[in-house]
């Protein structure tokens, strides 16, 4: 058991310290909207992380087989990935810190619209894909309690991180005022953009996931 928990220990710092666009929309929707909206996004890339868990350790052929289509799902989410940044770069309206403190409410479709763009943008990501599946690899032929614990002990470690980043997220958007609030989206924007060129890129240059 003890193995287990160092493995899960050590996949879920590898995980809670990678830098992605999950990260930057953590920090992006915390200071524009709030504790809930961030919430509501960080539970998508949860479930997201959940399924491909359950098909990496169950159906580990089914997934190696979704791995030999790694163009396709790169570049779907890379199109999806840049649709953002252009979206938050030239179209999206923010509030001011006036608007912000006093509160925006969100409806239950906007949360709903976070929360699918959230497991989206974690599934139609190749490298969680090779993640889970390697993990799953090394685990295999493991007693089901091992695998247990090792995949628990790293869902809720990297799910204390994403509410450690919310956390942080708040206290930096209590110092910023409406111009670092406008560069802070517009750096988000960029981020998107550059990640899913660099995502369609990585598919088509990188080693096969299989």
């Amino acid at each position: 058991m003890t193995e287990a928990i160092v493995s899960g220990l050590l996949l879920g710092l590898a995980l809670a310290f990678s830098v992605g666009p999950v990260i930057f929309t953590i920090i992006k929707l915390r200071i524009n909207y709030g504790i809930s909206s961030a919430f509501y996004f960080v539970s998508g890339v949860w479930i997201s992380d959940l399924l491909w868990i359950i098909t990496a350790n169950l159906f580990g052929t089914f997934l190696e087989s979704i791995s030999t289509y790694k163009i396709q799902i790169g570049t779907a989410g890379g199109i999806f990935l840049i649709s953002l940044g252009i979206y938050y770069l030239f179209f999206k309206k923010y509030h001011s810190k006036a608007e912000l403190d006093q509160g925006i409410k969100i409806g239950n479709a906007t949360h709903a619209k976070l929360f699918a763009t959230g497991f989206l943008l974690n599934t139609l990501n190749p490298g969680v894909i090779a993640l889970w599946l390697a993990a799953a690899t090394n685990s295999a032929g493991k007693p089901a309690k091992y695998i247990v614990a090792t995949f628990s002990i790293c869902l809720m470690m990297n799910i204390a991180a994403d509410f450690l980043k919310i956390n942080l997220a708040g206290k930096l958007r209590k110092k910023l005022n409406d111009k670092n609030i406008a560069i802070v989206n517009k750096i988000s924007g960029f981020l998107f953009l550059l990640f899913g060129v660099a995502l369609i890129i990585g598919v088509f240059y990188a080693p096969d996931l299989n």
